[in-house]
């Protein structure tokens, strides 16, 4: 097979990957990937590899020869593309992965428009800027497009832009899309309706994009979505639609945006959502009962809302939950004991809110909490801060500003209690100083 191979690669292909191996130079910083390597260095003429087809990132088709499949990914790439570069002469391409590089802030080629047989083009965190060149658009075979995290990761400027043309102009005919990643291109519009026509579309993310404007509600109706993240656009509004259907939607981020509204009851149909993240919108009314239906979430961000009424006592059947976020809302009520049920939660933020009633013991079932803030509520009663010695991961717990007293039993356990680097006990009417503070040598 590896003789058969030798014979596959065709020499004016071999010279055209030379050509851009010897327009790029090496940098070990142009790259983040911790896996990162430069794939470039066996591209070589002489030896054991002189076939392109068993160079380093090269696919080729097994019965033409011809290159397909480009992945340079995380090879510590610095330099530019330009339109008379060689790589547009690779006209078999069908996948493309130039990914975590350096291009120097350059444009992207209008040339891209010569690989009309792409499938898959990646060009995210690669320093590229601009304006997204039009000719993208002609690229109809397209299932994955991603131009995401061109970003500069200290200021957040976006390098590129998505004006002219626009969003609408520049996917309207790439309705083949199954993945479509732009975070953090400056696209300022707002969302097409005709997405919610894409039925193939299994991931959209637009995080970070200035879009503004009503966000399609028919989009979260889409039949094979799974991945939904929209996230970190203020000027965003929208709401969420009724279920009538089950949908494969594993991941809904609205977080950072102007949606409204309430959560339907009927979100139970998105049964298999694993993080549902709505934090730091314009939500109101009841958290649902049917949330404790969604037996797969593992993420759950409520917080920053006006969400009022009860904590569910449902969410205990959310056995999987590793991350619970309810804080800043207006929900009164007590703590539903049946949370201890919890036990595969690392998180617990709950603060500020109306919440009254005593601190449930069962809470001290919840042996993998790290962070735990209870601040600015109104709890009563007695905490025994003893029971939170058997969360042996917990780093953060903040219980001041309520109406309870914490008191500490004597004990041998200073050696086996948390190592604490925050612990906010104010307004927790203690008499004595706490003993075993003497042993935390890690609080800031």
């Amino acid at each position: 097979m590896l003789e058969e191979k030798e014979h596959l690669c065709h020499d004016d292909e071999r010279s055209a990957l030379m050509k851009i191996k010897n327009s790029f130079v090496i940098d070990k910083h142009a790259s983040v990937y911790e896996g990162a390597y430069p794939k470039v260095l066996s591209w070589k003429y002489e030896g054991e590899n002189t076939s392109c087809c068993s160079w380093d990132g090269i696919q080729c088709d097994e019965d033409s020869g011809h290159v397909i499949g480009l992945d340079l990914s995380s090879s510590f790439l610095s330099g530019s593309i330009s339109s008379t570069s060689t790589l547009f002469s690779l006209i078999h391409l069908q996948t493309l992965n130039l990914a975590d590089n350096h291009f120097n802030y350059s444009r992207i080629p209008p040339a891209i428009k010569q690989l009309s047989s792409l499938t898959y083009l990646n060009l995210s965190k690669s320093k590229f800027s601009g304006q997204v060149p039009f000719e993208i658009s002609n690229l109809s075979k397209l299932s994955t497009l991603d131009l995401s995290f061109n970003v500069d990761p200290v200021t957040g400027i976006k390098f590129l832009k998505l004006k002219n043309p626009d969003l609408g102009s520049l996917v309207r005919n790439l309705n083949g899309l199954e993945i479509l990643r732009l975070s953090h291109v400056d696209i300022s519009s707002t969302v097409p309706d005709f997405l919610a026509n894409f039925s193939s579309l299994t991931s959209l993310r637009l995080v970070n994009c200035e879009l503004f404007g009503e966000f399609p509600a028919n989009i979260f109706q889409l039949p094979n979505l799974q991945i939904l993240n929209v996230g970190s656009n203020k000027n965003l509004t929208g709401y969420l639609p009724e279920f009538h259907k089950k949908t494969p939607l594993k991941i809904l981020v609205l977080a950072d945006t102007r949606f409204s509204g309430s959560l339907p009851f009927s979100i139970e149909k998105l049964d298999s959502l694993e993080e549902l993240d709505v934090e730091e919108c314009n939500f109101s009314s009841v958290i649902p009962s049917s949330l404790g239906k969604l037996g797969r979430l593992s993420y759950l961000y409520l917080g920053e809302n006006n969400f009022s009424g009860y904590i569910p006592s449902s969410l205990h059947n959310l056995t999987q939950l590793t991350e619970l976020y309810l804080y800043f809302n207006q929900i009164t009520g007590p703590i539903p004991p049946s949370l201890g049920n919890l036990t595969k939660l690392r998180v617990l933020e709950l603060s500020r809110n109306q919440l009254h009633g005593p601190f449930p013991e069962s809470l001290s079932k919840l042996i993998n909490l790290e962070y735990f803030n209870l601040v600015f509520n109104n709890l009563g009663g007695t905490v025994r801060f003893n029971m939170f010695f058997h969360m042996k991961n917990l780093t953060s717990l903040q219980l001041g500003f309520n109406n309870f007293s914490v008191v500490f039993e004597e004990t041998n356990i200073n050696e086996t209690s948390p190592k604490f680097e925050l612990l906010g006990l104010s307004s927790c009417n203690l008499y004595e100083f706490p003993a075993f503070l003497r042993h935390q040598n890690e609080l800031e």
